[in-house]
């Protein structure tokens, strides 16, 4: 069959359906056809399995279910980095937190960097900005990192700029502020900030004006927790909505804070989708939906503080696995690939989509040789880097996770320790740390060797990696 896993349709009908397709809309784009408009949406801290497609039964995400039900959803999609600053870098810049310097939040990507932005804009497209940035430099914004973001701060986003670096800090769940192009304040009250912000975007999806291809971002930063409150605040309307809700397994045996949050989480992942349909709405009423690629994605997951003292953080499943659902030219194919993806892959998709080569600096692959069939050799493996709650690395692989950690909260560490192994095939929800135990070291071994390789290729001096020698319980 195909080097692709490729499952909920008939892989017969899907060939003989792309064999009737004309070139372009099979995804090979011809020299005269306009280069695509680009819509990415991300939703902050949004478990994979949040989406129905992927099995959740509380229909939570009907909007985002039929945009993987029309184009291509990545079953198996992971971030390189499981907290916010770090795993935007990687979705912007295509490098690794050890390659563009942001290892961990308030550090800023680097002016001079290359960017998608940057690349988009040099072959015609407007770059345009909404929402959460979290990627500019904490010490260069006024308010202690609260204030306008800087144009040189910005990624190359040179078109419209309504953004907070930090949306949490600046704004509650109905009142707050962003920042315009010139720094301006953009105030709003009484409003639920995940409606505010599809607001914008649909004014800007309805009043542009030059007529050049698009690259616009939405960031909410729902579903992401309300910081200084550590809550998940809905809007109004789905506050008592999903009061006993369904708990993914991987929670119920660990104490944490599943049980009073999950309910106002759904209601945050409920009002995610409703913006997702009104993008998509108003990209059909503008009549240019059948000419944008339309991006789903997160920056990492949520574990509920089961596996560490917050949300993140960590190299479980739980924090690693995000969404990834991509329709529009090239992609409204109505499948799924099984394969590990990452964010690593996101800016090179993106510019392959744009029909732009990605620079040699961008160490991940575009995602259209999977979504086409033509990727026998693809790399099904995910490299992860960790920093903040504990400095680690790990691997993750179909079959096992593999991280070694150091304490302390540096970049870097010379010499780090075995940490996790989990097999993911017997222990699917990942409660049984096998690390340690003899009769793994068969396993262990290779994937030791293995993580120093991809430590070493994403910039770091290769470290020690000590074996543990007891098990761990956790």
């Amino acid at each position: 069959m195909s080097s692709s896993n490729l499952t909920r349709r008939n892989w017969l009908a899907s060939a003989s359906a792309l064999a009737a397709m004309p070139a372009d809309a099979a995804g090979q784009t011809g020299s005269s056809r306009r280069k695509p408009n680009i819509l990415i949406v991300i939703s902050d801290q949004f478990r994979g399995d949040n989406l129905g497609c992927l099995g959740n039964p509380m229909n939570l995400t009907p909007n985002l279910d039929a945009m993987a039900h029309r184009g291509v959803l990545f079953r198996r999609a992971m971030t390189n980095q499981p907290v916010c600053g770090p795993a935007r870098a990687v979705i912007f810049s295509g490098r690794y937190p050890q390659q563009n310097g942001v290892w961990r939040n308030g550090i800023g990507l680097r002016p001079s960097d290359t960017t998608m932005a940057k690349e988009l804009t040099a072959q015609g497209y407007s770059a345009n900005y909404i929402g959460k940035w979290h990627l500019a430099p904490g010490r260069q914004i006024p308010g202690g990192g609260n204030g306008p973001v800087a144009p040189q701060f910005r990624g190359g986003f040179t078109g419209l700029w309504e953004a907070s670096n930090v949306l949490e800090l600046t704004s509650h769940p109905f009142e707050g502020e962003m920042y315009d192009n010139d720094g301006k304040p953009m105030r709003f009250s009484n409003q639920y900030r995940v409606d505010f912000l599809t607001d914008r975007a649909g004014r800007f999806l309805t009043q542009r004006q030059d007529d050049k291809p698009f690259l616009l971002v939405v960031s909410y930063l729902e579903v992401h927790h309300q910081n200084d409150l550590d809550k998940f605040v809905p809007p109004k309307k789905y506050a008592d909505s999903y009061r006993n809700p369904f708990i993914p397994q991987d929670l119920r045996p660990i104490p944490g804070s599943w049980p009073s949050q999950m309910g106002d989480y759904y209601g945050c992942v409920k009002a995610i989708d409703d913006a997702m349909g009104r993008l998509l709405a108003t990209l059909k009423q503008q009549g240019v939906d059948r000419d944008t690629v339309v991006l789903f994605v997160s920056d990492h997951g949520n574990h509920f503080k089961t596996r560490n003292r917050e949300y993140k953080r960590s190299a479980h499943d739980a924090s690693i696995h995000i969404p990834l659902i991509v329709q529009g030219p090239g992609f409204d194919r109505g499948v799924e690939v099984n394969e590990l993806v990452s964010l690593i892959d996101f800016t090179p998709t993106v510019l392959d989509a744009a029909g732009v080569k990605a620079p040699a600096s961008m160490p991940g692959a575009s995602l259209m040789p999977l979504v086409e069939r033509r990727a026998p050799d693809w790399h099904n493996e995910i490299y992860i880097e960790m920093s903040e709650s504990t400095t680690g690395r790990a691997l993750r692989t179909p079959q096992y996770t593999y991280s070694a950690a150091v304490p302390g909260r540096e970049a870097t560490g010379d010499r780090y320790m075995e940490y996790q192994l989990y097999d993911n095939f017997a222990d699917p929800f990942q409660h049984v740390n096998l690390v340690g135990r003899a009769d793994r070291k068969h396993v262990s071994d290779p994937l030791r060797a293995r993580l120093l390789d991809r430590i070493a290729a994403a910039g770091q001096a290769k470290p020690a990696i000590a074996p543990t020698p007891l098990p761990y319980v956790c």
